[in-house]
């Protein structure tokens, strides 16, 4: 454990150099270096639910199906963790254990590793290595590309404004539950989480 470094998911932003992509921004939770990982809609959305307890799907997804497995074969998800970074692509291992303290870690997408450790409270981490490579990695995009630090503050300000709900000031509480209600039905659950964080806080 001590060359695993902790990571927190600081938030999904919608990608405006890649259609129907998001970039997902993992944090160390000493240090503060960050990763963005760019992820595909379906992942961003099934992550985004997990986090969003409040919002059930119509129907279960696939990553809800791993947690229905686990209660029915008594097996959890212990952590996962990227362990290399090639040609800027993350490489994952979910680490599974069942009730007789049996470990077995299997290969995965980063993408569905993490909506899966999400939804089984597991922790998230990463290799020293592939942190201090993702830091690398970025500073040459830096300079052949943009600035990191304006990407970063792009992506902060992406996600920052996921969470503004100032548009929707004007919409009365009817509009808001049928938008909500709506937004459930095409799983579009980021827009369903800001609609009822909305209805929420016109509540109280």
């Amino acid at each position: 454990m001590d060359n695993l470094v902790k990571l927190n998911i600081k938030g999904i932003s919608y990608s405006q150099t890649q259609t129907g992509a998001y970039a997902l921004i993992l944090e160390e939770e000493f240090g503060g270096r960050k990763l963005p990982i760019i992820i595909g809609s379906f992942e961003a959305q099934s992550i985004a639910l997990a986090l969003e307890k409040d919002i059930a799907p119509p129907r279960p997804l696939t990553h809800d199906l791993f947690v229905s497995l686990g209660e029915q074969f008594k097996f959890s998800v212990k952590s996962v963790y990227i362990y290399k970074l090639e040609d800027g692509v993350f490489y994952s291992k979910i680490v599974f254990i069942d009730f007789t303290g049996q470990i077995a870690e299997i290969d995965s997408r980063t993408s569905d590793a993490i909506a899966i450790a999400i939804r089984f409270f597991a922790p998230i981490y990463a290799y020293q290595d592939v942190v201090e490579k993702a830091g690398i990695h970025l500073e040459v995009i830096q300079e052949e590309q943009d600035s990191i630090n304006q990407a970063m503050q792009k992506i902060e300000e992406e996600v920052k404004a996921m969470n503004d709900l100032s548009d929707y000031s004007e919409w009365t509480t009817e509009e808001l539950e049928e938008e909500m209600k709506k937004a459930v039905m095409e799983e579009n659950y980021e827009l369903a989480a800001q609609l009822r964080d909305e209805l929420d806080k016109r509540t109280n």
